[in-house]
């Protein structure tokens, strides 16, 4: 007994892969030695294998069983030594699933996939962002870098943590910032100096022009000014921090119910939005894009940051053209299934 106690010690320090090596081949022999012992009451190899299967599982049928001495013998061997084997490798395979949800838990594994959405600092805006995507696309893949050391959101399976500093380059290719679909950075909360939050927010940036150029990017910035030392970084979005509360307070005070109306198309859950959607080819100018659209229940509103063309509808619609129009998601739906991209 104390061999095997010493044999399972050392078993419990082998890698997974021997483990499983050394298993796959006591099985197999096992089974090759109890027909080559019993060949008359297994009848064939296969029989044996599924005897020791059943034996080393504790199952025991009973439909195959040693007539033998020497078959009797070997059963006891598989009691003794098989099942505990067996349950060895149940352990590893327990203690491996505990070890992965820790190691996800804590932010150590690498995000594997692509078009997925990166998110920067966590924070009230990060976590209502989450919240935002999730509720628009509930499939997408989010991966969320933090220095903080554990997962904020450990419940959604659909949020993937990576712990560390964002701006380091081994902690962006964790998050496979690469092959994602947009990396959105918020102004870290924990640092109350606004020059400086700007300035981490900035080197995040630069990180991941350097490594993933492609990578559509959108930054909050907390000092407006500071919005020129990002133009070198190719940021595709700004967002100023408290520019649009103040400018939303405004317009609730100046022209009463309008902040009601923007609440609106920013949250998804009041029903319509702000889509893009793809420019068909029979539209020729803005005034047959708004009239084709407005067919279908939506309302087009701008192209790009331009919000002025149904001043200009008579205009031929440009090659580069972004159309956004306002819909519910099932106009969207419908509106996308049927427009042709030039």
């Amino acid at each position: 007994m104390h061999f095997f106690i010493r044999l399972s010690t050392k078993l419990m320090h082998l890698r997974k892969t021997t483990i499983g090596i050394i298993i796959l081949t006591f099985v197999l022999l096992s089974a090759t030695i109890a027909y080559a012992l019993e060949p008359s009451t297994f009848t064939s190899w296969f029989n044996a294998f599924y005897w020791v299967m059943t034996t080393m599982a504790t199952v025991g049928y009973g439909d195959y069983f040693a007539t033998t001495p020497a078959g009797k013998v070997f059963t006891i061997f598989l009691y003794i030594f098989g099942i505990g084997l067996l349950s060895l490798v149940i352990g590893k395979v327990i203690d491996s699933i505990a070890e992965v949800q820790r190691q996800r838990g804590a932010g150590l594994l690498k995000f594997e996939g692509r078009r997925h959405i990166v998110i920067i600092n966590w924070g009230k805006k990060a976590r209502s962002a989450i919240e935002e995507i999730l509720e628009s696309e509930p499939k997408t893949q989010i991966v969320l870098i933090d220095e903080s050391n554990r997962h904020p959101l450990e419940h959604l399976e659909q949020v993937h943590f990576v712990s560390g500093d964002p701006s380091a380059d081994h902690i962006l290719a964790k998050a496979s910032i690469a092959t994602c679909r947009a990396a959105i950075i918020f102004a870290d909360e924990r640092i109350e100096e606004g020059a400086l939050v700007d300035g981490k927010s900035l080197l995040i940036v630069s990180s991941i022009e350097r490594i993933a150029p492609q990578v559509h990017t959108t930054v909050e910035i907390t000092i407006e000014n500071h919005v020129q030392n990002f133009r070198h970084a190719q940021v595709n979005e700004f967002i100023l921090s408290h520019d649009a509360i103040s400018r939303l307070a405004v317009r609730a005070a100046l022209h009463e119910g309008s902040s009601d109306v923007i609440t609106q198309l920013l949250n998804r859950t009041n029903g319509s939005d702000v889509y893009e959607v793809a420019v068909d080819r029979s539209w020729r100018t803005y005034g047959d894009a708004f009239q084709a659209l407005l067919a279908q229940g939506a309302t087009l509103i701008a192209d790009r940051e331009d919000l002025g063309i149904n001043r200009k509808l008579d205009t031929p619609i440009p090659d580069k053209a972004k159309l956004y129009v306002v819909a519910d998601s099932e106009t969207h739906r419908r509106i996308s299934g049927r427009a042709e991209r030039p």
